[in-house]
């Protein structure tokens, strides 16, 4: 189960997440005390007005801006969506659109990122850079999100991390789960995190019996992974690089070498 069967790590962020573990799924225990640590938070002056924001604010190298910006609505992953301020073109000027609501003050929102109307968030919360953040979202704290993420409509995320350019666009449950890079969940997909009966989760690796020790543990996802439509996830699923789950398939927990087929 070593790092490299599902993650490169080389542009990621919070690499610390990775550190001094033996298993991958060690890892989930590590984003609670890896946030405490390093979240710097920077919507503090945003939330004075109140949790629910009544209007859309930018922030620009730091500064709080409430009027004068114009936005051009585009693809935000992509690099479409566009900030002027005072009719100038202004890189890495992040949107937080009416609408939002910002739980608590544990929240730092990353450059050119974008969080649309209607979204939830509870830190602590790492949002990397160039990410969307769509209407509906509901981030429930203890959660890092790499850059040019995309957390969609009525998707569901706690206890997770996103590294680069991980995307749950659509109706997703993440819980208790890892995204590498450039994974896809198809709409609907569930990572299921929690066995009937709330026993702790054992897996068989090569004929071994581990025990993890974690009552909630959803899904290891490699780099590259794609999950079909309405897809389910049982937990304990370890899914290494490049693997595809057809939609409407439930995977069975475990561990999936590179490439697998899950149908």
């Amino acid at each position: 189960m070593d790092l490299e069967n599902f993650f490169d790590i080389s542009d990621f962020a919070h690499q610390g997440i990775f550190k001094d573990i033996d298993y991958v799924w060690q890892a989930l225990g590590n984003i609670k005390s890896y946030l405490k640590e390093h979240l710097n938070p920077n919507i503090t002056n945003l939330r004075n007005g109140g949790d629910f924001l009544l209007k859309t604010y930018v922030i620009y190298k730091g500064v709080l801006i409430e009027k004068g910006f114009r936005l051009v609505i585009g693809d935000v992953v992509k690099g479409n969506f566009e900030v002027y301020i005072e009719n100038e073109k202004s890189e890495g000027a992040s949107v937080i659109y009416s609408g939002v609501t910002l739980a608590d003050e544990n929240i730092s929102i990353g450059k050119g990122t974008v969080i649309e109307p209607g979204a939830y968030i509870k830190g602590p919360t790492i949002i990397g850079d160039n990410c969307e953040i769509r209407q509906g979202a509901y981030i429930r704290g203890n959660v890092i999100i790499g850059n040019r993420c995309v957390i969609g409509h009525t998707t569901e995320v706690k206890n997770a991390c996103f590294l680069n350019q991980a995307k749950a666009g659509h109706f997703a449950y993440v819980g208790d789960s890892i995204l590498g890079n450039q994974v896809n969940l198809g709409a609907g997909t569930k990572l299921a995190n929690l066995n009937i009966g709330s026993m702790p989760i054992q897996l068989k690796i090569e004929g071994k019996k581990i025990t993890t020790d974690l009552k909630k543990f959803g899904a290891i996802l490699g780099d590259r992974v794609e999950t079909g439509c309405n897809s389910v996830t049982n937990p304990g699923t370890m899914l290494s690089k490049g693997c595809i789950v057809y939609p409407n398939t439930t995977v069975r927990k475990g561990y999936y070498p590179p490439q697998t087929v899950i149908k």
